[in-house]
């Protein structure tokens, strides 16, 4: 909780100094509790489930108020930060504190509100072969995580205060950084309050005319990616391997929020030599020699929702070549992506995994002609 505090005080600080420049750079500070439960996704996480999570949010929102076209036709989103902290509700899965960045969307009169966040967590005690045997959710302290939040908000009902309650889903994972990585997945009521800073003085918000409206639309572009990290198989104790990833795809941009894209990866996951190797020596009706091909190739459907220089990517793959049946055919991945220099060149950071499963976390950096 002291931590916690001293992040709510930053923050304070940071924003009102900013409040001060010429623009107005409204914001606000939002509190919620949170109570529900761990969803089975895998069987071999079932002995971790014998209690309710239940933690708090802390989060800053910037608010907008239509100074971008991006602003105007996302309806007025907010952009900002949660702090997290997490009981598991078991003290094999310790406890979980976490950060994100996130962006709120807001609907139907701006009563209801939709937040994805992304971000990175620490967890209080992970696996260990001699004091921790049990906690195959988490391999290592440092974790990826994602939140997702859905419900009713009602700001500045007086003097700034305003409620706010719905579910939330929290997602961790080391995206198979060390094995194990089962992850876990929370489903969760909550229900908090905000407080509107300088509420009197909120500016009025600028709506997008016909005469201002931007044409997005673009012609086909061309994609050249170049991904790479470090994972490992699933088995305990084998080696991380680095991996690398070369895509090429074409995107569509049909306006300003959405591009659609087509494309193929070429998959170059060590870790699976060591995968085979195993599974050749301890299975041997698998029928595995130990010298089968490594390399995987897909091909994906993918989307992206823009905000300026950022955007949020999803791709649905299926391997077309797949000469070791590691997981399954068909592939996702989700990630964060930030444009340079007149949008030709990105980096970008992504979770791919197999349904629920991750694989990896990527790093990568790609040019868009």
């Amino acid at each position: 909780m002291k931590h916690a505090l001293f992040l709510l005080f930053a923050l304070v600080l940071s924003s009102t100094l900013l409040s001060q420049e010429k623009t107005k750079k409204p914001f606000s500070i939002g509190v919620d509790y949170f109570y529900g439960n761990i969803f089975e996704h895998n069987i071999d996480i079932g002995h971790l489930i014998v209690g309710h999570p239940e933690g708090v949010m802390i989060s800053y929102n910037r608010k907008t108020y239509g100074l971008t076209e991006a602003e105007q036709l996302h309806n007025f989103p907010d952009w900002g930060f949660t702090f997290m902290y997490q009981n598991m509700k078991n003290p094999v899965l310790g406890n979980n504190y976490s950060l994100y960045g996130h962006y709120t969307w807001y609907y139907l009169n701006r009563h209801v509100q939709l937040t994805v966040g992304t971000g990175i967590g620490y967890n209080t005690n992970p696996y260990d072969i001699d004091t921790n045997f049990k906690n195959n959710a988490y391999g290592t302290s440092l974790l990826s995580t994602s939140l997702l939040k859905f419900g009713f908000v009602k700001e500045n009902i007086w003097n700034g205060f305003g409620i706010n309650t719905g579910l939330s889903f929290i997602h961790y994972s080391n995206g198979n950084f060390k094995a194990p990585n089962t992850s876990t997945n929370t489903f969760s009521a909550n229900i908090g309050m905000t407080y509107q800073f300088d509420h009197e003085n909120f500016p009025e918000y600028i709506l997008l005319t016909e005469e201002n409206k931007t044409d997005f639309r673009e012609p086909i572009a061309y994609n050249f990616v170049l991904r790479s990290g470090i994972n490992q198989s699933d088995l305990i104790g084998q080696d991380q391997r680095a991996f690398y990833v070369v895509s090429a795809f074409a995107d569509k941009r049909l306006s300003f929020k959405s591009s659609v894209q087509a494309g193929v990866d070429v998959f170059f996951s060590n870790f699976i030599k060591d995968y085979v190797d195993y599974r050749s020596i301890a299975y041997p009706e698998d029928g595995l020699t130990g010298d089968e091909d490594y390399k995987r190739v897909g091909v994906f459907l993918g989307h992206e929702l823009h905000f300026n220089n950022t955007a949020f990517t999803s791709q649905l793959g299926y391997y077309l070549y797949w000469p070791n049946k590691f997981e399954n055919r068909v592939y996702n991945r989700l990630g964060l992506k930030r444009y340079f220099f007149d949008g030709k060149y990105f980096g970008i950071v992504s979770v791919k995994s197999h349904w629920a499963k991750a694989e990896a976390i990527e790093f990568g950096v790609g040019i868009r002609i």
